[in-house]
């Protein structure tokens, strides 16, 4: 039984609380103890017992172990468990797992303490103050410890724990301490949901193309989808040569880019205003590399194509423009993160990361296939695997609060049909991606299957093909499949195929919504 259980009783007794720091003895090092208040323990364990709603206050996010003393950790667990069977938690109830306890002093059983303890309660409006004191504590003294974990590895780490693994664990370590607190806020009253409701509708109507989301940067999408909503999971599949990466990474560059422009344009704000347009881009590569990415966006911009840029057959002038491109686009927040085969768990954590340090208002992923779940999940079955990566894709855009686009690949049926637009039924592992995506879209180009289909020239079929190349070529279609906010339908869009780089069309240029 820890002695620090007796600074309420030394209280009532006029005598000073044991656990104040002590006089070092002559010639020796204070002894430093772990930060802790026991009396914030006793007066939240006295309001829970006095009246039991002082745990709801608390247990949301206050745990037994967050105790310093531990037969208030006890004490706090046992209340719980009653007050959870739906019992009342007093020093009555609770008196009979307590009764063969060691007594704590000479006079003072457990039994009694908790007498003691309701009878010295304060107001139950106080608990979460208490609650919150001890949490912050325990967090303090995890800390310590993560602290005192890393000297000591420091200087005994074995041969084969070298101090990159050391970092990467301490790193781990402090980023899960970081989250513990993340904590569900519970119900939310309806008259806050519609003020919410009412603010965005408002926020849309002073935007500029009424949009009630970010802005992609290409005006037909935005219309048909009101933008990028926070907290979706957005689905962008498309068949190998369909352009979905290049698609993904246009809309990167524009909402960064538009980003980039608002602060310019708003110096008097702070950079994390809600006012700024555009937003702050995080980008997982799991197939391209950094550098690919960049190409394509310096080509895109400067009007350069990708491949004399990385075989330097580029003129001087392109070169100057590059350069000019190249100082334009190095201020825009566009994060890029190129590891292959990390975990869901891992992009849950660096993105969370990226929003403690610089921000976050966009998470885009090329592509979910090459992702990896759990080891369990994993050694089970794809589809499995597949479900928990989308689950945990869509908790994560809630859990920060915004739009995540995921690319996905298409089975290989859509090649078996004559119509080779795609459909929901096309996604590999379809299941739980049409099931936890708001939003699923598809790029199609039938631009890429007319051009296969070349007849020999001078033939009359050779004269058809012209006419439908004429009609198909660069334009492609984003068919919108599912959409929880909105209609499905086509979107069409310009694409050039030398800078990768997708556009909005005037309206004299759009397809019939399907060719025959």
């Amino acid at each position: 039984m820890s002695q620090n259980a007796l600074s309420l009783v030394a209280r009532s007794n006029g005598a000073p609380s044991t656990d104040a720091p002590q006089e070092a003895a002559a010639g020796t090092l204070p002894f430093r103890q772990a930060p802790h208040n026991i009396e914030a323990e006793q007066a939240l364990l006295g309001a829970i017992l006095q009246n039991n709603e002082a745990h709801d206050r608390v247990s949301a996010f206050l745990k037994p172990e967050h105790f310093f003393d531990p037969l208030h950790a006890q004490i706090y667990e046992i209340a719980a468990k009653l007050i959870g069977a739906g019992k009342q938690a007093t020093p009555v109830t609770l008196k009979t797992y307590f009764e063969n306890a060691a007594p704590i002093d000479e006079g003072l059983t457990v039994p009694m303490y908790l007498g003691r303890l309701a009878a010295a309660a304060t107001s139950v409006l106080n608990a979460r103050d208490y609650g919150q004191t001890v949490y912050d504590l325990a967090i303090r003294r995890q800390l310590i410890v993560i602290g005192e974990d890393m000297v000591n590895q420091a200087y005994d780490t074995p041969i084969d724990f070298p101090p990159e693994e050391q970092i990467s664990d301490a790193e781990g370590r402090l980023f899960s301490l970081a989250e513990t607190g993340k904590f569900g806020q519970g119900f939310v009253g309806f008259n806050e949901a519609l003020r919410t409701a009412i603010e965005m509708a408002g926020a849309a109507y002073e935007r500029d193309g009424g949009l009630s989301g970010i802005s992609t940067g290409l005006r037909d999408l935005d219309s048909r989808m009101g933008g990028l909503q926070r907290s979706d999971l957005v689905v962008l599949a498309g068949r190998p040569s369909m352009g979905k990466t290049a698609l993904v990474t246009n809309i990167a560059f524009n909402i960064a880019n538009a980003r980039w422009k608002s602060w310019e344009a708003k110096p008097h704000l702070d950079k994390d205003d809600k006012e700024h347009d555009g937003g702050v881009v995080a980008f997982f590569s799991l197939e391209m590399s950094a550098e690919q990415l960049a190409t394509r966006i310096l080509s895109e911009q400067a009007e350069v194509q990708s491949e004399k840029i990385r075989r330097g057959l580029i003129s001087e002038q392109e070169f100057k423009t590059l350069v000019e491109v190249t100082q334009r686009m190095s201020q825009i927040p566009l994060h890029i993160d190129q590891t292959g085969g990390i975990t869901i768990a891992q992009l849950a954590a660096r993105a969370r990361k990226l929003k403690r340090q610089k921000g976050l208002d966009v998470l885009i992923v090329d592509y979910l296939q090459l992702l990896s779940g759990s080891g369990r999940s994993s050694q089970a079955n794809r589809v499995q695997e597949i479900t928990e990566i989308t689950t945990g894709l869509k908790a994560l855009a809630k859990e920060l609060h915004v739009p995540i686009i995921a690319l996905s690949q298409l089975s290989r049926q859509v090649e078996q049909r004559d119509d080779k637009r795609p459909q929901l039924s096309d996604l590999r592992e379809s299941g739980s991606i049409e099931q936890d995506a708001d939003v699923v879209m598809f790029v199609y180009r039938e631009e890429y299957y007319v051009e296969r289909t070349k007849p020999n020239e001078g033939t009359a079929e050779f004269q058809e093909w012209q006419q439908k190349m004429a009609m198909v070529a660069g334009k492609a279609e984003v068919i919108v499949g599912k959409q929880r906010h909105g209609p499905v339908g086509t979107v069409q869009l310009g694409f050039e195929g030398m800078f990768t780089r997708f556009f909005d069309l005037a309206k004299d240029q759009y397809l019939p919504e399907r060719y025959e």
